[in-house]
């Protein structure tokens, strides 16, 4: 913007003006609302930016005192007028604020870069005119969702900054990075987390289990197995929703892949992607009629990913496994990697699967690690939904039984 045209005093006059007038034309549609007292319209707005304006002309000319004195003439204008509301019943300072908000507004057009000033009129009109959809909005939030959104920004905006991006120890532990792994674990199970809770009570149990395979494929499958012991005629749309669950998590796997795995992307993006699909095809094989109450069938609300407890637990286990998969290589070769693939499997794929893709290693081997302890993991949420359901163990084992001999030529070729 500023290199079309230079913003001389006549143009930021104009934009004083103009974003006076926008700001005073929105309360002016809130005078049949409140006839019995309104401060401010059409008129008084664009007038205290253009004071505004003046003020700061005057103290860009040597009259310093001027533009605090302006201030504090407005600011005593709104006073007066939040003391007359008050005495006609009313609560509320926005207009008040809003007046104070259009004198800086106003300063700005002739001091600063005249974007900042567009941007702040522009963006406390949309807040004044939207009014009832954001206190609508404010009415419908869950507060669980919200304490959800805080612990994110706490993982995130809080922690991360404050470590140290050093590399540590012969392990090449570097907290920043490692929290930086933590943070996009998070960020893809608090995606997850969100949708399942907005729309998993609507979609029904399949698909409820398609997005809370974003946050745990393993809780959804000891969820799923619960519902299928407690209600039989669920048992088919139960493990339709584990084996989506499961689906998903070489989904998930191939976006953790995309963003650390350098070396990796290649040689197991395509092994990841087919077993995906044959999850897929496993789950629609699965007969599920319209028994009654099978499309309102919910899951039970998972664990917020981003809890700090879990986080914390999150990076303790990777950097744990971290070290473990470099002790195994080094003291016990390929048996020690394979026998902690299948330990870690049983447990968590993710941080085993990270440790492993941000190694110095990145041989055959690796990749066969990786692919065992992804096929483990299967298993064992089988095995999990299996034991839980007890009447539907035949056609939950051959499924995953298939599922987990589709890894093994995968590692040879």
């Amino acid at each position: 913007m500023q290199g079309i045209f230079e913003w001389n005093l006549g143009l930021r006059f104009i934009v004083a003006l103009a974003l006076g007038f926008l700001i005073g034309l929105e309360r002016e549609t809130g005078r049949k609302e409140h006839a019995k007292f309104f401060f401010g319209g059409v008129r008084t707005f664009p007038v205290v930016s253009v004071f505004g304006f003046s003020c700061a002309w005057l103290y860009s000319s040597g009259v310093t005192l001027l533009l605090p004195v302006g201030l504090v003439a407005v600011a005593a204008l709104a006073v007066v007028a939040y003391l007359e509301k008050i005495k006609a019943g009313r609560l509320g300072a926005t207009s008040e604020v809003s007046v104070l908000l259009t004198y800086v507004v106003g300063v700005l057009a002739c001091l600063a870069d005249v974007r900042l000033p567009i941007a702040i009129a522009v963006i406390n009109t949309l807040l004044l005119s939207e009014k009832s959809t954001l206190e609508n909005y404010v009415e419908r939030l869950d507060r669980t969702e919200f304490l959800a959104m805080l612990k994110f920004l706490l993982v995130t905006v809080v922690i991360y900054p404050a470590l140290p991006n050093v590399e540590f120890t012969a392990y090449k532990l570097n907290p920043a990075r490692i929290w930086q792994i933590v943070v996009l674990v998070s960020a893809i199970g608090f995606v997850g987390y969100i949708l399942s809770r907005k729309l998993g009570p609507r979609l029904g149990l399949p698909l409820s289990g398609l997005l809370g395979g974003i946050v745990s494929s393993t809780a959804v499958s000891v969820a799923t197995g619960r519902i299928a012991r407690e209600n039989p005629a669920q048992a088919g749309a139960a493990l339709q929703s584990t084996l989506l669950a499961s689906s998903v998590m070489y989904v998930r796997l191939i976006v953790l892949l995309a963003v650390f795995g350098g070396g990796f992307m290649d040689r197991l993006d395509w092994r990841l992607g087919i077993l995906s699909v044959v999850g897929l095809m496993l789950a629609l094989t699965v007969r599920n009629g319209r028994e009654p109450g099978l499309a309102t069938g919910a899951m039970p609300s998972l664990q917020n990913p981003v809890e700090i407890r879990v986080a914390l637990l999150f990076a303790v286990i990777f950097v744990g496994l971290k070290v473990a998969t470099n002790l195994a290589r080094e003291n016990f070769g390929q048996a020690g990697v394979f026998g902690l693939s299948v330990l870690s499997g049983l447990v968590d794929v993710d941080p085993f699967f990270l440790s492993v893709i941000q190694g110095p290693s990145q041989g055959r081997l690796m990749v066969q690690a990786i692919i065992i302890a992804v096929m483990m993991n299967t298993l064992a949420k089988g095995t999990y939904f299996a034991v839980l359901s007890r009447g539907n163990r035949a056609r939950v084992l051959w499924r995953y039984g298939l599922w987990a001999a589709c890894h093994l030529p995968l590692l040879w070729i």
